[in-house]
């Protein structure tokens, strides 16, 4: 008869057997659950998603270049590295990187965060540099029923909306039109050094201020960059006393202050902002001297990242693909049983090893 004991090979491999066994079952009971506001995010992407592939078959009926080296995707906003109107240097990684339309699903993330809901109203200060993000803020911005007042910078790092004849405001002009988005933007700079294109040629200027007024965008062109940013707080204080959160996008000056502030701040959600040590203090700033909640948005490599979205990927992932819509799970009750298993497997093995040890011992003492 057998019996069950640690020396011997025989129990051993039933231990290792049963313990497959069970780690096959656990491992096979895992679920997967749909995360919080799954609805929202996925509705956002989809609306993402609309929103490019109306600029995209816009661009195709324009015939415009695609450059398909550096816009794999096709994408109908990465610009050329170098036009009149390019402030900056620029990752070509980022900007595809944004066009993953599940971005969207992270502004909802971030807007439920800073617990938005409907009917609240959010400042946005956006650069031209990556038009794909300006559009995901929107597309969680009309799930959620926020109230949106915009200032942009025209001007855009490297393939960002790079073309002079079809900048930010002219893509937000069209979706607009087509009524992807009821939001329009209530004011621009020129955007780039000082926030007054410091840097770009004469004809560089003139072809944003041109885009600022086929647009029918109201101007702010001030004398230096304290005085931009100025005007830029009367006019967000002249559509709303109070708001419900501020959302950077991009490094714009006049939001940031400086350059260096962009990377003193982490990316993503901010209740609260130290701002004793800033040289400057852009919008973003001004907003949360007056406790206003703040995201703050530059790094998106980063934060793909952080949200496990892939880098750079051809072709683009569809809508609903993500950590943040699904999370996976083991089923914490076959854990427990599992466990509960293999431990009272292991006691009878020492049960049956100390009994065999004491009727050795009693053989001996008699």
């Amino acid at each position: 008869m057998f019996v069950p004991s640690a020396k011997s090979n025989l129990s051993l491999i039933i231990l290792f057997l049963v313990s497959i066994l069970l780690f096959v079952w656990v491992n096979n009971s895992r679920m997967f659950i749909k995360e919080k506001y799954y609805a929202e995010k996925m509705e956002a992407a989809l609306l993402m998603k609309q929103a490019t592939d109306v600029l995209k078959e816009y661009r195709i009926s324009c015939d415009a270049e695609w450059y398909p080296e550096n816009n794999p995707n096709q994408s109908g906003i990465i610009g050329r590295k170098e036009t009149e109107i390019t402030t900056d240097r620029g990752s070509l990684e980022g900007k595809l990187t944004s066009l993953n339309p599940n971005f969207a699903a992270v502004m909802v993330s971030m807007f439920k965060k800073a617990k938005l809901s409907k009917g609240d109203r959010i400042a946005i200060s956006s650069t031209s540099s990556y038009p794909a993000i300006n559009i995901a803020v929107y597309a969680a911005a009309k799930v959620l029923g926020l109230k949106v007042v915009s200032i942009n910078s025209v001007g855009a790092s490297m393939f960002g909306a790079t073309d002079p004849e079809f900048t930010w405001l002219d893509m937000e002009s069209y979706l607009y039109e087509k009524g992807i988005f009821p939001y329009k933007t209530k004011a621009a700079s020129i955007g780039g050094g000082r926030d007054l294109g410091r840097g770009l040629n004469i004809e560089g200027r003139d072809m944003i201020l041109e885009a600022i007024e086929r647009n029918g965008v109201q101007l702010v062109r001030e004398k230096d960059l304290d005085k931009n940013i100025n005007r830029k707080m009367k006019i967000y204080k002249k559509s709303y006393k109070k708001y419900d959160a501020y959302i950077n996008i991009g490094g714009g000056l006049s939001s940031i202050g400086s350059s260096i502030n962009g990377k003193l701040i982490t990316d993503g959600y901010h209740r609260n902002i130290h701002d004793n040590n800033i040289p400057r203090k852009g919008t973003m700033f001004e907003f949360a001297e007056n406790s206003t909640p703040i995201i703050h948005l530059a790094d998106f490599s980063d934060i793909a990242s952080k949200y496990e979205l892939p880098e750079a990927p051809v072709p683009l992932p569809e809508p609903g693909v993500g950590r943040m819509y699904v999370d996976e799970r083991y089923n914490v009750t076959v854990a427990i049983i599992s466990l509960f298993i293999l431990i009272a497997l292991i006691a009878v093995v020492i049960f049956f090893d100390h009994s065999q040890i004491k009727l050795r011992d009693d053989e001996v003492n008699s």
